[in-house]
């Protein structure tokens, strides 16, 4: 079962490189409105410096991940540099988006400890340091390409503590997550959800929300909004957008939607239409 998948599809992953080569000195500020950065550290020293100060210092080859906006900047030796490849990420941070809430502010991970990723850095420092047609569009398919596998390594490393992520890793509520992928729009009860675990309806209750951190119908509930937010954007109306996110009106859907979001679903519809994506990233 690709347990991945079915977010990606929701949600849309979208990288776009801007910056690749030796740092040396100090960075602009990363931040942006919505999307998240993706820092891959091939060769030397980074230190990267928080909004309060705090900085943590690189070593050895990593992948920073920071999954949705924050500020941060980035540190390198003058005189001796470091190799870095920066991509803005995003995949739908504005909307409710279960894949991102689940992760912390950022992820580091040696690479030495993703054997899989190392073929995929290669070939993209090797991309981005040519100047072949089609240049940019490779280097943002791998750098998407290296979040899939960023994913992939928090489940199977549990380099996570909650988040639907490790729901997926977890083979009984993997199946249950599965369904209310599958099929938003079903009148799913406690009771049947258990049973796609295999589990009885009070201990399942309670293992979702450990693991998962929520209860499985604010998952559920979270779920069907995140669809409804895909489909308004791509300018379905609400009357066809409720049921087939399992709501049996529009009415409801819009209740439902202001609770989670804090707006209705025509103020959020007007207010992301034409939203500009990968701004306000720089490297000085």
């Amino acid at each position: 079962m690709d347990s991945l998948s079915p977010l990606f599809t929701q949600f849309t992953l979208s990288a776009c490189v801007f910056f690749s080569g030796r740092l040396c000195g100090v960075s602009g500020d990363h931040a942006t409105e919505t999307a998240g950065h993706l820092h891959l550290l091939r060769k030397g020293v980074l230190t990267v410096e928080r909004p309060d100060g705090q900085r943590q210092m690189l070593t050895e080859p990593s992948v920073l991940f920071y999954p949705r906006s924050c500020r941060h900047r980035l540190w390198a030796d003058e005189a001796s540099g470091a190799e870095i490849v920066c991509a803005l990420i995003e995949f739908g941070a504005e909307m409710q988006n279960p894949l991102v809430r689940g992760l912390p502010e950022l992820l580091v991970i040696p690479l030495k400890s993703m054997k899989e990723l190392e073929p995929a850095i290669e070939l993209l420092f090797t991309e981005a340091s040519g100047e072949h047609p089609g240049r940019q569009a490779a280097i943002n398919r791998l750098a998407e390409y290296a979040v899939v596998l960023i994913f992939r390594a928090a489940m199977r490393e549990h380099l996570i503590h909650s988040g639907v992520l490790m729901g997926l890793a977890d083979p009984r509520l993997a199946r249950a997550i599965a369904a209310m992928h599958a099929e938003p729009e079903h009148p799913w009860s406690l009771e049947a959800l258990a049973g796609k675990a295999g589990m009885s309806r009070a201990r399942f209750a309670a293992h979702f929300r450990q693991v998962v951190g929520v209860t499985p119908f604010e998952y559920l509930t979270d779920w069907r909004i995140g669809i409804a937010q895909t489909l308004l954007k791509k300018g379905k109306p609400l009357k066809i957008v409720a049921p087939s996110v399992g709501y049996a009106s529009s009415i409801a859907l819009t209740r439902a939607f202001c609770q989670r979001v804090g707006q209705s679903p025509t103020e959020w519809t007007m207010q992301n239409r034409g939203r500009i994506r990968h701004a306000g990233a720089t490297i000085e």
